[in-house]
């Protein structure tokens, strides 16, 4: 805890980063319920949720009336869901911690911002990097790569938590893998993060053991295991 604050501060916040998130740097990006105990980002931006305390039965009613009944929300963590709860999809996950990271510009990275949306909703409809939405573009600085006007790799930041910066949207279009285009534009992105003060981090789905092994070889390392779930509301 900050003394000065009473807030939670270092790596404490990535236990819950997407309520972390929402109170706090991206507070503009939040939906709260009525009790003020669950929050979700703007459903343009992002599709996570999140709980104040996953332990406390209000804090799943205060979700069940933001989103709505027999809706679709996604939570991460380790929480487990009141009775009347749907779950539809368990996602095992891997949270990586990159303060050891060496982060760098690329000379070649072009900022990517709203008019270029189209574009990286091309190249992650064809590489599935993970939820990527009509803002998601806003919640932080995006940067791309491209060949002969073409965007052909990209990375970004979505979750940002006080201190932190979540590394997202990495994707390198299947013509120009093994070029080393996706390490550069995390260095660069980690970079970015850094020069306000934040520490990247990410997550990745644990079955996708080729980038986790890419993300640990540029310094990454294992903070937490947890679980991405998508359930709908009673």
């Amino acid at each position: 805890m900050s003394p000065e604050t009473g807030t939670l501060c270092g790596s404490e916040v990535l236990e819950n980063p997407v309520w972390a998130a929402l109170t706090g740097p991206h507070r503009g990006f939040a939906a709260f319920g009525p009790a003020g105990l669950a929050a979700r980002y703007a459903l343009d931006t992002a599709p996570f949720s999140a709980l104040a305390d996953p332990e406390d039965p209000r804090a799943w009613a205060d979700l069940a009336t933001l989103a709505g009944p027999g809706e679709e929300v996604w939570l991460t963590g380790l929480p487990t869901p009141p009775p009347g709860w749907q779950t539809l999809v368990t996602l095992a996950g891997v949270q990586l911690d990159g303060r050891a990271v060496r982060a760098e510009a690329a000379p070649e990275a072009v900022p990517l911002g709203p008019g270029d949306v189209p574009e990286m909703l091309e190249l992650v409809g064809l590489t599935r990097p993970g939820p990527f939405l009509d803002r998601t573009v806003e919640l932080g600085t995006y940067l791309g790569i491209r060949h002969e006007g073409r965007l052909v790799a990209m990375a970004g930041e979505r979750m940002r938590p006080a201190g932190w910066s979540e590394i997202s949207a990495v994707c390198t279009h299947s013509d120009h893998r093994g070029r080393g285009l996706a390490g550069r534009l995390v260095r660069a992105v980690a970079a970015a993060a850094r020069e306000r003060g934040d520490s990247p981090f990410l997550h990745a789905a644990a079955s996708n053991t080729g980038a986790v092994r890419l993300y640990e070889s540029m310094g990454f390392t294992l903070r937490r295991s947890p679980f991405f779930l998508g359930l709908r509301t009673p």
